[in-house]
């Protein structure tokens, strides 16, 4: 699991949507087993947007394709995030990753 880093010390992101993105490989899970451990906590995650070119409304639409984009969308997952999540619902947040990575 990887968070986005910042680009350089320039930046100071607010990281309004949190995303990470999962290797398998390297995590021993995906991102849809995560996606579904949320939704047993009813906690609301989601994967990152499916690329443009993909949805129905575009096909048949040139596309500049080299499989960036659906590897994000195939291991990417939108966590919860804003400035009103109470320390109760972090804590519920951190349980479940927690769970998944086995990091406790």
């Amino acid at each position: 699991m990887t968070f986005q880093p910042e680009p350089s010390a320039d930046f100071y992101s607010n990281f309004r949507l949190t995303c990470i993105v999962i290797d398998p490989a390297v995590a021993g899970t995906d991102r849809e087993k995560l996606r579904l451990a949320f939704e047993e906590a009813r906690i609301e995650s989601r994967p990152l947007w499916k690329p443009m070119y993909l949805q129905p409304v575009f096909a048949g639409c040139p596309a500049c394709v080299n499989g960036t984009s659906e590897a994000l969308f195939n291991n990417g997952l939108c966590l919860p995030s804003g400035s009103n999540i109470t320390d109760e619902g972090r804590e519920r947040i951190a349980d479940v990753l927690e769970k998944v990575f086995k990091l406790s």
